[in-house]
């Protein structure tokens, strides 16, 4: 699959998530087989107005790439703007936020709000195309809510703008992360456009990868919330795309081995206060399902130290 003059590997990319997909994430996702990463979203007004602490979120190293560098925003002009500067620590593409549901982006009129403005997500788009030279794409859900489904509408405009691919959400603004992902929707889209369209919601298991691909025909398949705690599915369905063949799952100690190398990169990344408490999530995460998991998850929201977060891990790897 390509993207503008992007070629990738494989059919899995990482969707961009706010507060997990940093470097360290990042490079374990690479690690993995991944074909594309993003970073977490950052905020064009703030790359213009504050660029040394605003392009810090998304600092990424040579072993990342390709790499997408998303931005969010409502104003054609900051945000064209915003990328020109983004595109000076050199991703290989930017990616235009307009699929985040929450409220305090939503309701500035930025992220998913940008889907009941589809002249103004034109002009985004056009106006980010415009400003630099490596390939833009969108990430856009179904739509606002169930009576204002336009994925196709918007994509179609986005197309035309310029953008080279648009990775679509089966879910509405109004679902949030609830309910089930319409798949159907994807598929209208790649329908309807000729750039590549990227299929992400309810991707859980490598077989609900080969199925999305099966039934919408999209390019290639974002996922998302499945991998917290679990990169081995990004792993495991490259595979199992390739092959047809399941992967092991991992067992508890593969797990807390991971953990333990994910807490001394993000250590390294951000030092031992920021990032023992950022490992907290990742931790609860990637002990799901292991016995008495909450206790030792109230364990992790207590510890504050690396050797305090490296003896629990090296407790569940033992046992």
């Amino acid at each position: 699959m390509r993207i503008g003059n992007v070629l990738l590997k494989n059919k899995v990319v990482l969707a961009p998530m706010a507060g997990v997909t940093d470097s360290p994430f990042r490079l374990l996702a690479k690690e993995m087989g991944c074909a594309l990463v993003f970073t977490e979203m950052v905020s064009a007004k703030g790359i213009i107005c504050a660029p040394r602490e605003t392009l810090r979120v998304a600092s990424f190293s040579r072993d990342e790439k390709p790499l997408g560098l998303q931005l969010f925003g409502s104003d054609p002009e900051i945000m064209a703007k915003g990328a020109v500067i983004a595109a000076e620590l050199n991703p290989d593409m930017i990616d235009i936020n307009m699929g985040c549901p929450v409220k305090k982006v939503a309701g500035k009129g930025e992220g998913c709000a940008l889907m009941r403005d589809p002249n103004k997500a034109f002009a985004i788009t056009k106006a980010v195309c415009e400003a630099v030279s490596i390939p833009v794409t969108v990430k856009i859900r179904k739509g606002w809510d169930n009576s204002s489904v336009n994925a196709v509408e918007l994509a179609l405009a986005l197309e035309e703008a310029g953008a080279s691919a648009v990775s679509v959400h089966g879910r509405t603004r109004e679902q949030g992360y609830s309910g089930r992902a319409d798949w159907s929707i994807i598929a209208k889209v790649k329908e309807n456009v000729h750039i590549p369209v990227i299929g992400n919601g309810d991707l859980w298991r490598p077989e609900d990868g080969a199925a999305m691909l099966a039934e919408t025909g999209c390019d290639a398949i974002m996922v998302a919330r499945g991998v917290l705690g679990n990169l081995w599915l990004i792993k495991r369905t490259v595979h199992y795309l390739k092959t047809g063949e399941l992967m092991p799952e991992p067992d508890m100690g593969e797990k807390a081995a991971l953990a333990l190398r994910h807490l001394e990169m993000i250590i390294e990344a951000k030092g031992e206060y920021i990032g023992v408490r950022e490992m907290r999530k990742h931790v609860a995460w990637y002990l799901k399902g292991v016995p008495g998991a909450a206790k030792i998850r109230n364990q992790v929201m207590q510890a504050s130290s690396r050797a305090e977060m490296k003896d629990i891990l090296l407790g569940v790897r033992q046992n």
